[in-house]
């Protein structure tokens, strides 16, 4: 199954509706530019590990809708049919570049993910409904124990939309570029000096927070958790947002929250005011739209359930405002959402602390460390209607 995240890219690269915010990182492609069946992918390893590497590029198919995989030279096959138990998938791994070396591949026009694993190769199943992505909040996952990692991508007819993406866990570091066909190079993702373990080293710092971390038995740091994991392994208390939450609640009792859920459409607006323990929004001529029920953690670190946001034109774009609200905590500081000014973000002490952890770290302060943090472009995203090139950098681990 696609992440959330793959899912907000494939609206973003227009498959399932356009959000403005995606599209303001490049200039649109003259009329005239065609974007190939593949375009060049450059890794260059920086990481400074001896461990051999090994690259996968595997999705959906926008051609012809078939999960599958790419080799190196970005020929796309389909995935055979699996079973149940899940059967072992074809080895679809590239070897990647060693230490201080570069390696160029081809990918082709999918939405999906570029795998890279350090030491062993992935253990990918198949089931009858598809690929069985790694699941690392499973300790029976056999991916348990490798060190990698993945960034999403979309490469259709309008361009190119690649990310690093923390929506599910941190680890090995990465960062991602596009060049466009001008010759200028669009890059994010990438850590500050000694911010690799500076984010592991901030988790453990932050009281109720370190049990997101994952080890080998050999005591090897492998990743932390996102924190909508950690409540699904134990490692955060079902009850880590609730003082934040029901503050939230309270609130909005008396006070009316007002959302412009699209910055060019500044006169679409929608009012929440809680009544009866649900938070209706009505629109300018006093309608009820839609209405939410009081969220838990889950739902807010997820973006999803109780704050689900289906690709709509009201529910989807009020739900994504409130969901980076709730994680960045501005919804009591200020009643005007989306809050896109970094400086109010998660200053309350009831707060995503893997968000803020991470966002500190990175050079251009721009993560993906839940689902919609794209709201106000705070997203490490790179986008070109006409890309020449993208890149996938191999980063220290301090």
């Amino acid at each position: 199954m696609l992440s959330s995240l793959t899912r907000g890219l494939l609206a973003a690269a227009g498959i399932a509706g356009l959000t403005g915010a995606l599209l303001t990182a490049a200039p649109a492609p003259p009329a005239s530019a065609a974007v190939p069946d593949t375009i060049p992918l450059t890794i260059t390893n920086d990481s400074g590990r001896g461990d051999a590497v090994y690259v996968y590029t595997l999705g959906t198919s926008l051609t012809t809708g078939q999960q599958g995989w790419a080799d190196a030279a970005g020929t796309f096959h389909a995935w055979p049919a699996g079973g149940n138990p899940p059967t072992p998938a074809p080895d679809a791994s590239i070897p990647g570049p060693a230490a201080g070396q570069t390696r160029t591949i081809r990918i082709p026009k999918l939405s999906g993910r570029i795998y890279f694993s350090y030491g062993r190769k992935l253990d990918f199943r198949l089931t009858t409904g598809g690929l069985v992505q790694p699941a690392v909040q499973n300790p029976s996952d056999p991916n348990r124990d490798i060190l990698f990692n993945w960034s999403e991508y979309t490469l259709n007819d309008s361009g190119l939309w690649l990310n690093s993406t923390q929506v599910d866990m941190f680890s090995a570091p990465y960062s991602v570029g596009v060049q466009r066909s001008d010759g200028g190079v669009l890059t994010t993702g990438k850590l500050k000096p000694g911010g690799y373990r500076g984010v592991f080293d901030a988790l453990r710092a932050q009281p109720g927070w370190s049990g997101l971390i994952q080890k080998r038995s050999d005591g090897t740091v492998l990743r932390a958790l996102s924190p909508l994991y950690g409540l699904e392994t134990g490692a955060l208390p079902a009850s880590v947002l609730n003082d934040y939450i029901d503050r939230v609640w309270r609130k909005y009792t008396t006070t009316t929250l007002t959302v412009t859920p699209f910055g060019d459409q500044p006169g679409t607006k929608y009012f929440g005011r809680v009544s009866g323990g649900v938070m209706n929004f009505t629109n300018g001529a006093g309608a009820v739209v839609t209405s939410f029920q009081k969220p838990d953690a889950s739902s807010v670190f997820g973006c999803h359930r109780l704050l689900d946001a289906p690709n709509d034109a009201v529910r989807g774009p009020i739900s994504r405002t409130l969901c980076a609200g709730f994680n960045r905590s501005t919804l009591l500081t200020n009643p005007n959402q989306p809050d896109t000014s970094a400086s109010g973000f998660y200053q309350d002490p009831v707060t995503n602390h893997y968000a803020r952890i991470i966002h500190e770290r990175t050079t251009d302060g721009k993560a993906y460390a839940f689902a919609f943090d794209d709201v106000g472009n705070h997203e490490s995203l790179v986008h070109d209607g006409n890309p020449a090139q993208a890149r996938l950098t191999l980063a220290p681990f301090d």
